[in-house]
């Protein structure tokens, strides 16, 4: 007597991708509910199995469906807005971008367009990592796919929130809402290191331990990354991480280009998974990551798309031939990452790498059904040959196109059935990706008669965001400052003097706060009194928000930075300013920490415009407004411990400083 199920898919090559490698030239998979019931020839499962729907196979790979280990979907519809640009470049060209379009309904619809196309590339399973993932979670279970769908967590303010604080209560909603899905996990996604400060990592380690989910994060991506928190936290991304509470988590670690063998060590150990990314490193000259030595040390690495906005695409049967060939060539070993295990990335160790092993990426009695089929009649995959086990693999990874699946069931569900598509509206999700990119057009146009466009038409930019508390200190000798430097509570970690020569370009005259562009020579000063080392560069300062406190000012803008690679004269004349202002100082830097809190206190001497008496500034980098709050508390007890009063304290910047001094003298 035979068992009923729902579907029976016969007379294909079976490649299950289990832990034998088992093929079944002329196999055959039974689905019953969401689940697969048996895998294995079809002579024995036609006798064992009658199903109410019979699905010929000939001539086709049934595998398991694909795993895109990373990618952001929603930019499918920033998708060529702006390629060939450095990372740096490219986000500072792509963040505005966010800033003003990602909606709820704009990432709905970005996840249709991705979900449509990564189905036609026989998909089923991917980690996602954006904002707004609850209607990106809305949109994916309506269409049927399966994904780790990780919330963005940024320092500085996102589309979805203002603060990091904001964020995480956004992803803690958005894990008790879907934690427990068919088809939908939820995780915690710190974008990045270098994005996060160590209570945001911290705390992102805590939330993601607390339910149990996964954390998806960037992780060096690209060597200035890697050499930066060499520089800054005095330790590589790992370790760093490591000190943070990250690996204590369900880790999915994205790029890992530029890790070391022990940081490999570290991430096997605690069980994390990498996705490797070989488009998008290539394509933003990130690099080339060591995925053969990530095999060998045993960590679990899949194969990610990266967003379709730094890709192109979404192709993962591009992905996985593109993985086995940069193995190939940067180990000048032909054997390196031969067809099998690049289809096992794709698949079985691509879901272990987020995570989800136990139910997908494997055709296996007990797992859910996401299986993919492959056409292989077409030309380009002729002829077959049989002599080596292998050969099915050569056939999937070297010789397939992602126009070749024909059909993909993800969960015992079509989703596409004969190359169409049955739970999206292709046509429809394409009319309205039309149409966003002709407001994102308009917008983007608008921008390029601004200094920010100029710049980054001119140079490439570095992104930076500045949240600082500050307070500005006349003063007529140095006095106070040396009391509080000798002070028994006061710790100084590093010490620099140098002069500064500011050039500002002014591009709206009246306000103070409005985006200016900066040319600043730094000279390095030694204890000789000798220039060690110079250092140009252009800062585009975007336009700040203050909020005053009683003792102190919080200042918030972004700064974007460039190489300054050409004379001044020729600034002056491709910006073309509304004014411009000059200013030099010479500044001592004392780099302190009180009460476990970091400072830094400049002590300076203003040479233009001449100011009389010098200005000590304490100023800390700070998140938010309850750690501003808290600091303008500790700046106020630093002012007291060098006997300064908070009545004397100057509330603008230098520059409003030297505005209001040369209108002065004009005046006069």
């Amino acid at each position: 007597m035979t068992q009923k199920v729902d579907i029976l898919l016969r007379g294909g090559t079976v490649v299950t991708m289990n832990g034998k490698y088992e093929v079944f030239e002329d196999g055959a998979v039974a689905i019953l509910g969401d689940s697969i019931v048996a895998v294995g020839p079809t002579g024995e499962m036609d006798q064992a199995y009658s199903a109410a729907e019979v699905v010929d196979c000939a001539d086709t790979v049934v595998m398991p469906g694909f795993v895109n280990a990373h990618t952001h979907i929603p930019m499918t519809l920033m998708r060529g807005l702006n390629d060939d640009l450095r990372l740096d470049v490219w986000l500072g060209y792509l963040m505005p971008v966010e800033r003003q379009f990602v909606t709820p309904e704009f990432v709905k619809l970005g996840a249709r367009v991705a979900c449509a196309e990564m189905i036609r590339s026989g998909i089923t399973s991917f980690a996602d990592m954006f904002y707004y993932e609850e209607a990106i979670a809305e949109q994916v279970a309506e269409i049927g796919m399966r994904a780790l769908l990780g919330q963005t967590i940024l320092v500085f303010p996102a589309p979805d929130a203002e603060t990091f604080e904001d964020a995480l209560i956004l992803c803690r909603r958005f894990i008790e809402h879907w934690n427990g899905h068919a088809l939908i996990q939820p995780a915690v996604a710190p974008h990045a290191w270098y994005t996060a400060t160590p209570e945001l990592l911290l705390a992102c380690a805590d939330l993601a331990r607390a339910f149990d989910v996964p954390l998806h994060t960037h992780v060096s991506e690209t060597k200035l990354e890697a050499d930066n928190s060499v520089n800054q936290n005095h330790m590589s991304v790992v370790p760093w991480l490591e000190q943070h509470g990250i690996l204590d988590t369900k880790l999915l670690a994205a790029h890992c280009v530029h890790i070391d063998e022990e940081e490999m060590f570290s991430l096997r150990r605690v069980g994390a998974g990498v996705a490797h990314c070989p488009s998008s490193n290539l394509k933003l000259a990130s690099g080339i990551a060591p995925v053969t030595q990530m095999l060998k040390v045993g960590l679990n690495v899949g194969v990610g798309t990266d967003g379709p906005a730094s890709n192109n695409d979404l192709d993962m049967v591009e992905e996985m031939r593109l993985a086995s060939f940069i193995a190939k060539v940067s180990t000048s070993n032909p054997t390196a990452l031969p067809a099998r295990q690049a289809v096992e990335l794709a698949t079985i160790s691509g879901a272990r790498a987020i995570h989800m092993g136990d139910v997908t990426g494997s055709l296996e009695p007990g797992k859910r059904a996401d299986i993919a089929v492959l056409d292989m009649t077409g030309i380009h995959n002729q002829p077959h040959f049989h002599n080596h086990p292998d050969a099915v693999y050569s056939r999937i990874v070297y010789s397939t196109k992602s126009s070749d699946v024909a059909h993909v069931i993800c969960n015992g569900r079509w989703l596409m059935r004969d190359r169409a598509l049955l739970t999206v509206d292709e046509a429809s999700a394409r009319r309205d990706a039309i149409e966003v990119a002709k407001a994102i057009d308009e917008f983007v146009i608008r921008r390029e008669s601004s200094p920010y466009n100029k710049l980054v038409l001119l140079s490439g930019v570095q992104r930076q965001e500045s949240f600082e508390v500050q307070v500005k200190v006349p003063m007529s000798d140095d006095t106070a400052l040396r009391m509080l430097l000798d002070n028994d509570a006061i710790s100084v970690s590093r010490f620099a003097h140098y002069r500064q020569y500011d050039h500002y370009f002014l591009f709206d005259e009246g306000d103070p706060d409005a985006a200016r562009l900066r040319h600043r020579e730094d000279e390095f000063i030694n204890e000789a009194g000798e220039v060690t080392q110079v250092r140009v560069r252009l800062t585009l300062i975007g336009e700040g928000n203050r909020e005053e406190f009683p003792n102190a000012v919080m200042l918030s803008r972004s700064r974007w930075l460039a190489a300054a690679d050409r004379s001044l004269r020729f600034y002056q004349e491709y910006f073309a300013p509304a004014r411009e202002l000059s200013f030099q100082k010479d500044r001592q830097r004392w780099h302190v920490l009180y009460k476990a809190t970091d400072f830094a206190i400049n002590f300076d001497r203003v040479l233009e415009p001449d100011l009389p008496g010098y200005f000590m500034e304490i100023k800390a980098r700070t998140w938010s407004r309850s750690d501003a709050e808290r600091k303008a508390g500790l700046i106020a007890e630093l002012l007291n411990i060098c006997g300064l009063e908070l009545d004397s304290a100057e509330r603008r910047e230098y520059t409003e400083i030297a505005i209001s001094t040369n209108m002065e003298r004009e005046a006069a």
